[in-house]
């Protein structure tokens, strides 16, 4: 009885699943029908307020750069809601669809997005078309919100809480005891996920602002850059070969404790290899292999072959 009832549960989820992708293609072709056509309202927003003019969160897209009749560039100065929202044509009350957007969304996040490109594509944003929140069907109104004085996402904190949202094995990560300084966690500090991530895509792994993952450390971490005289492979390969970038249990933000870590790679050179046994040994003890050997990002020193010095 319970598989039956399972399996009813099942047939019924994939039902409604097929049924609203079916009413929202259906929406989404009169939509574009609609924008051939163009039969736009004569009176604006005028006509639309006559309707929507209670609603608080409508009329709150006037303390809103969409809402300013100030620059040229402005959804008001242009086509009104209309610019956005679609053609009025027949629509009254619920016999003709309008675009909506975010939660309410009836169409895809893919047209959602195109409204918003069609005003907004620049250099910031050549490379959203296959990103990755492209291909996660993510719009811009997932993340931004529009009818409101200040976008959240613009202040470092909304932002982080924005990206939480879905991104929560980074925030796990953020919260351990070694992480970077992210703003809202860390007094003083405006550090946010675009700090080394742009959102709006990049043909970079992770989607990182710089060319390569050791370049974007180095916008902060710039005394690791080098050149050296000696240099340590991993760091020069990859930052996160020893670092766990979003943040860590172990100090520094490192994958694991030395001497496993260096062990890792080091598995046997002049030093007997052996892990942590507990018992006395100035191989483990302190901070084990960095005892010695302190300068692990490397050594301009002529004696610092062995990363000593």
């Amino acid at each position: 009885m319970t598989l039956t009832i399972k399996h009813l549960s099942l047939t019924l989820c994939v039902y409604l699943m097929t049924f609203s992708c079916h009413a929202q293609e259906d929406i989404q072709s009169q939509l574009i029908q609609k924008f051939k056509q163009g039969q736009y309202s004569t009176k604006g927003a005028d006509t639309c307020l006559q309707c929507h003019g209670r609603n608080q969160q409508v009329n709150a897209i006037f303390n809103s750069p969409h809402g300013s009749v100030d620059t040229a560039d402005s959804p008001m100065t242009k086509l009104q809601c209309e610019t956005c929202h679609g053609p009025k044509g027949k629509h009254r009350g619920k016999n003709e669809a309008m675009i909506s957007f975010g939660k309410q969304a009836n169409v895809s996040a893919e047209l959602q997005s195109s409204v918003c490109l069609s005003c907004h594509q620049n250099s910031q944003r050549n490379e959203w078309h296959g990103s990755r929140h492209d291909f996660a069907d993510v719009a811009c109104s997932d993340c931004h919100q529009i009818h409101t004085a200040q976008d959240l996402l613009l202040t470092p904190e909304g932002e982080i809480e924005t990206c939480r949202n879905c991104h929560s094995n980074q925030v796990a990560d953020m919260n351990k005891r070694s992480a970077h300084p992210m703003a809202g966690l860390h007094a003083g500090s405006d550090m946010r996920c675009t700090s080394c991530h742009d959102v709006h895509g990049s043909l970079t792994q992770s989607s990182l602002n710089e060319f390569s993952l050791n370049d974007t450390c180095y916008r902060c971490h710039a005394e690791k850059r080098g050149p050296l005289l000696w240099e340590h492979a991993p760091v020069t390969e990859n930052c996160i070969g020893c670092h766990s970038a979003h943040g860590s249990v172990n100090d520094a933000m490192l994958k694991r404790r030395a001497p496993q870590l260096c062990q890792s790679c080091h598995a046997t050179d002049d030093h007997a290899s052996r892990v942590y046994d507990g018992q006395s040994s100035s191989f483990v003890a302190g901070q084990s292999c960095l005892n010695c050997h302190n300068q692990v990002h490397g050594s301009n020193h002529p004696s610092g072959s062995l990363l000593e010095k």
